[in-house]
């Protein structure tokens, strides 16, 4: 029994039907949650929950981050002398806010924030709160 060889597809030939739907399915298992979670990271970092002011004085003030930098700090904010502060951590994200604020240190100052909650990574930063305003106070 003499067997006759099957003929190569063609170049330039579809691939079959199960294939293509395979790859199809493959793709939008990939795909789709990606930019599903790009699409969720904008929202949260583009509509803020709450904006606000908050006065003291800065007392610590870094850049962190292994691969996202981002700008760390802590707001002592004093109601009665001698009484202990309460501390308000805030991230910076803007170079130029990030040179005001250094360039502030040690003096009684307002921060203008924006808390975006939900953001899905600690790349935007390690807090909720981004501040978007440095003003100095009179002592």
């Amino acid at each position: 029994m003499v067997s006759t060889p099957t003929p190569a597809s063609p170049p330039g030939a579809r691939p079959p039907r199960w294939r293509r739907r395979a790859i199809l399915v493959l793709a939008g298992l990939v795909i789709v949650p990606i930019v599903l979670v790009v699409l969720y990271t904008m929202l949260a970092l583009r509509f803020a929950y709450s904006t606000g002011e908050r006065a003291g004085y800065v007392q610590k003030f870094s850049r962190k981050g292994w691969v996202c930098k981002t700008w760390e700090g802590e707001l002592a904010m004093v109601n009665l002398p001698g009484a202990m502060p309460e501390i308000f951590a805030f991230t910076v994200r803007d170079e130029a806010i990030a040179t005001r604020l250094n360039a502030t240190m040690g003096q009684r100052v307002a921060l203008t924030y924006e808390q975006h909650r939900g953001v899905p990574t600690a790349c935007f930063g390690e807090t909720e709160y981004f501040v978007t305003d440095v003003k100095p106070l009179a002592p």
